[in-house]
């Protein structure tokens, strides 16, 4: 496997691109090794719909379309990333006890940090942001 790999998909900021970011993401995790039911794999494809759901409410029009790069570094490190045009930085709304969302970067934070990994958030040149995941990756070495 090379030291380096990435894959990346550019879609609409529409409902419909959340369940197509799920089944690209499982697609690339099991081409670099990473079986479809492990927990691993799940924490990743959970990870990434919560962002990519973020990216599809939040930009309320101001990104039409959003990124997501998945790149795998010397087999040791998945870094997750979703770019949108918005400038506002994902933030922990309140969660009212009936209340139906809301709860989508503290479920990202959980499961990052359960999975020994960090989160940030970058600027882009153009005003947006990228939120990245950095994950350590666990599918055995080919």
């Amino acid at each position: 496997m090379a030291d380096h790999q990435e894959a990346t998909v550019t879609l609409p900021s529409a409902p419909a691109s959340v369940s197509t970011a799920r089944r690209h993401v499982a697609d690339v995790l099991a081409e670099w090794g990473l079986p479809d039911g492990s927990d691993a794999a799940y924490a990743v494809r959970l990870i990434v719909s919560e962002l990519v759901t973020n990216a599809v409410q939040h930009t309320r029009g101001l990104s039409p379309t959003f990124t997501l790069d998945l790149r795998l570094e010397r087999e040791e490190q998945l870094r997750i990333g979703v770019t949108d045009g918005h400038p506002r930085h994902p933030r922990r709304l309140p969660a009212a006890v009936q209340q139906d969302n809301g709860r989508g970067m503290a479920i990202v934070r959980a499961l990052t940090a359960e999975c020994g990994g960090g989160l940030s958030v970058t600027p882009t040149s153009d005003g947006g942001k990228t939120v990245w995941v950095r994950l350590p990756w666990t599918a055995p070495a080919s």
